[in-house]
């Protein structure tokens, strides 16, 4: 539940620009929050929340609700418990938050930053204030990812819960229960108005060069995972696109290839970073769209898939 601070603090960072300006609401199928736990002093647990939404105003107020009986522990019976015991049949925190914007002023398509915010928390009568540095990307133009960019730990005598985590360990009959828990987040925000197309930003200085230096033979292998619905030959769409030529391509502009709404209707250039962002969470960046693939996670893949795209080109 600690992670439900983590929110607020995100959510008002996505407003920071006069390319910002329009009301940004969370997208709730696209974000993630989740805690921690580890009891009996060795057996550690992830749950987390499924249902929440929020919106961030022009003018950096943020406010987050938190349906506290989505909370998810894969376990029934616990979930119930920790609506009834911890949560105490609440229906729902909220998290508020105001940002100073020009913290994160200027960021184009594809440019990152770190800030330092605060938010409160409140449930039932108590109030938390919570302090994070959150790592905040610009995705498109009508997209906006805020995650944690450290762990985050929350105790549990500050949100006023300690009585029903002790009920918990009774019931469950545990000889231990962590008080404080690590938080992480991702939250993604869009617009809920159109706005003029931003100019796609070139590549960061860091995403160019591991472009270059990547490994193109290992991307070769990295591609495989990409092969069962991409070509590298130019006009030949299967499943997906083509992606002969990629890098510099507009989104959305394959020959005789129908895409998705999505693609349609984004401004957006595949540029190295572009591609990267998009590689590591296609959802995310892009959400709406029909590609099924979860992403890669890790660095070095994006970077040598990118050097052999960029090579087979």
């Amino acid at each position: 539940m600690k992670l439900l601070l983590k929110a607020v603090t995100i959510a008002s960072a996505i407003v920071a620009t006069p390319a910002l300006a329009d009301n940004w609401t969370l997208d709730s199928d696209s974000s993630h929050l989740a805690y921690g736990t580890i009891k009996k002093n060795t057996v550690g647990e992830v749950n987390g929340f499924t249902n929440l939404s929020g919106h961030v105003t022009p003018d950096g107020k943020a406010e987050i609700d938190i349906d506290l009986s989505s909370v998810e522990t894969n376990i029934d019976i616990r979930n119930e418990r920790m609506i009834e015991f911890v949560f105490r049949k609440v229906g729902s925190a909220k998290l508020t938050a105001d940002f100073d914007m020009s913290e994160v002023s200027g960021l184009s398509v594809g440019e990152t930053t770190t800030i330092d915010a605060e938010s409160v928390l409140s449930l039932a009568g108590t109030d938390v204030t919570f302090d994070a540095e959150l790592f905040v990307a610009r995705l498109s133009d009508t997209a906006v990812m805020v995650s944690t960019n450290d762990m985050v730990f929350l105790n549990a005598e500050d949100a006023g819960i300690n009585a029903g985590v002790d009920t918990l360990k009774e019931l469950a009959d545990l000889s231990g229960i962590t008080r404080t828990v690590p938080i992480t987040a991702r939250l993604i925000f869009h617009s809920d108005g159109k706005q003029a197309a931003a100019t796609p930003a070139s590549a960061t200085p860091e995403i160019v060069a591991a472009a270059v230096q990547g490994d193109a033979k290992a991307g070769k292998k990295v591609f495989r995972k990409c092969s069962a619905c991409h070509k590298l030959d130019q006009g030949r769409n299967g499943v997906g696109p083509s992606l002969h030529a990629i890098i510099g391509k507009s989104a959305g502009q394959a020959e005789g290839f129908r895409f998705s709404s999505a693609l349609q209707d984004i401004d957006v250039v595949w540029t190295q970073e572009n591609l990267a962002a998009f590689l590591a969470d296609p959802k995310g960046f892009l959400p709406g769209n029909r590609m099924q693939f979860p992403g890669l996670k890790k660095e070095d893949d994006i970077v040598n898939l990118l050097a052999y795209l960029q090579d087979a080109s």
